[in-house]
């Protein structure tokens, strides 16, 4: 079968960037991927639709057909209505002449197809498949691809990395700062001029007797339920940490009100208190807590804080237990 005998359809097939025109330069037919990137072009005049920037030529279909053979340099001024204020497509074509007067146009992206691929949403569809810019479009999708492995890899790094430094911040078993990151926090409290903070230290009362009796499991039960109560009753922003085995700190970030302090320890020995249910046994503890404020000295040291909050936890428990002891300096044991 010969071109001329071929349906517009079934040469858009084999061109789908093709324009066909007749002797009077009317556009008979286009291909898909033209009609994609101008649609409309049916039944314009070649000089309307087209324009040849070089050779510069009229648009008739004379002086297209008698270009036919050469490599021409062409505009869709018709592109504009697909994206408005953009910069339109310069296309490579070439010409060749048909029986009936008119002729066949039949145009490739130029060297920098990336604008107009991205502009039309073009894919490889849209060409030939002997069109060098298939080839072009399988290394971008191979590319792409590439680089989606990339970050979805860097993106599991960073995930990785996030979950590494939050494990080395947290208890594992509550679930709160661990003794790094309280240490680390009070160092950087410390260091900040004017930031007054509320120290509190807790060792929880008759701890050892519940893992003596009825094991560390149940031990374990009981620190977990600990941590839930240290959360309820402090602010979101507060800080709190597991400091090992069944001690606790806390830092009340600009709260240096000594009576609110001493209410939020009798709050969280009274809930201590109660009865934490262990496979059907009640393990009973209680709390003491020593408390300081940062404003009771002129530059607050981390480890003299900690040194004089835990002697005043020391002086609740010589003093009876389930109760809260504030110390000032110069009151340290």
């Amino acid at each position: 079968m010969s071109a001329v005998a071929m349906s517009p359809v079934e040469i858009g097939r084999l061109l789908p960037m093709m324009l066909v025109f007749d002797g009077t330069g009317l556009i008979d037919a286009v291909g898909p991927t033209i009609e994609k990137i101008a649609p409309g072009l049916v039944g314009r005049s070649l000089g309307d639709a087209v324009r040849c920037i070089h050779p510069a030529i009229e648009g008739r279909a004379g002086a297209f057909r008698a270009e036919a053979g050469r490599r021409l340099r062409v505009e869709l001024p018709g592109e504009m209505r697909v994206a408005d204020g953009a910069v339109r497509t310069v296309f490579r074509g070439v010409v060749t002449s048909l029986p009936n007067g008119g002729g066949l146009l039949d145009l490739a992206l130029g060297a920098d197809p990336m604008p107009a691929l991205r502009r039309h949403g073009l894919t490889a569809r849209d060409f030939g498949v002997i069109d060098p810019i298939v080839d072009y479009l399988y290394l971008i999708e191979a590319h792409g691809l590439l680089l989606s492995e990339f970050e979805r890899l860097s993106q599991r790094l960073d995930q990785a990395r996030a979950a590494a430094e939050a494990a080395a911040v947290t208890d594992k078993l509550t679930g709160l700062h661990n003794r790094r990151a309280m240490d680390a926090y009070l160092l950087r409290l410390s260091r900040q001029r004017g930031r007054s903070f509320g120290l509190m230290q807790l060792d929880l009362d008759y701890f050892k007797s519940v893992n003596d009796t009825l094991g560390h499991a149940a031990g374990d039960r009981v620190l977990e339920e600990v941590a839930v109560i240290l959360r309820e009753e402090v602010r979101a922003g507060d800080m709190v940490a597991r400091m090992g085995g069944d001690e606790f700190m806390l830092v009340f970030e600009d709260c240096t009100d000594a009576d609110l302090l001493l209410a939020i320890a009798e709050r969280m020995i009274a809930r201590l208190e109660r009865p934490i249910d262990w496979e059907g046994h009640d393990c009973r503890i209680s709390g003491s807590f020593g408390i300081t404020l940062s404003d009771y000295y002129d530059v607050p040291d981390p480890a003299r804080l900690l040194s004089d909050v835990d002697a005043a936890l020391y002086e609740a428990k010589r003093s009876g237990r389930a109760r809260a002891t504030l110390v000032r300096p110069d009151k340290a044991a």
